[in-house]
């Protein structure tokens, strides 16, 4: 079982080692047409000392508040290659390090803000994934999430069910997640605002973790 787990963490942190020198052009061109302000929209809600959960190339760390410590893991040592590059230029204090979203490897409460965007449709296991990010988050602390989910309409979630029979085995990328169902669901947390946009392509999340 831990060999099978070791093979699949590999597995994926070599396609995404691929995918790094193409994401930014990739995803700033989905920022504008699909994304809007989302990043904005999420860092600008961070406070404190600050995780972000698969920070890619780093994106986001030009839209985080001045005054927060911030701590970025990443799957892809290519990804994180990048993010540090980019840090150097926008944040310079940031520790980014390797680490998988699935065992976060940090203490139980140790991060005021916990961030998320655009890596839950491709984490193997969104469940335990969020379950980890509650567990280093304090009572009191907020979670802020983002990705591309279920469209609010039925025949855009048709053409999206028909594109994960391709991207799933290829690339474990998923159209049809919600992970705000789980959020909202879970009575650890308290939902702060909710945002949906873009054909319902779109979702956005503030949430705290009940004290």
């Amino acid at each position: 079982m831990v060999g099978d787990s070791t093979h699949r963490l590999a597995r994926w942190q070599r396609f995404w080692d691929k995918q790094a020198t193409g994401y930014d052009k990739h995803m700033t061109f989905l920022d504008r047409v699909l994304f809007r302000d989302t990043r904005s929209w999420i860092c600008s809600r961070a406070r404190g000392q600050v995780l972000e959960v698969a920070v890619g190339t780093g994106l986001n760390l030009e839209h985080y508040p001045a005054g927060t410590s911030l701590t970025g893991i990443e799957l892809s040592p290519d990804m994180l290659a990048q993010a540090h590059f980019r840090a150097a230029d926008v944040r310079p204090d940031a520790h980014l390090t390797l680490g998988d979203a699935h065992a976060l490897d940090f203490p139980d409460a140790s991060f005021d803000t916990v961030v998320c965007t655009f890596s839950l449709c491709a984490i193997p296991a969104t469940d335990i994934a969020l379950a980890e990010m509650s567990r280093v988050l304090r009572p009191g602390g907020t979670l802020l999430l983002a990705d591309h989910v279920a469209s609010s309409i039925r025949p855009v979630r048709w053409i999206q069910r028909a594109l994960e029979l391709v991207s799933v085995p290829i690339g474990g990328e998923h159209f049809l997640r919600r992970p705000s169902l789980v959020i909202t669901g879970d009575e650890s947390f308290s939902i702060e605002d909710i945002d949906r946009f873009t054909l319902g392509l779109v979702e956005r999340l503030h949430a705290t973790k009940v004290a």
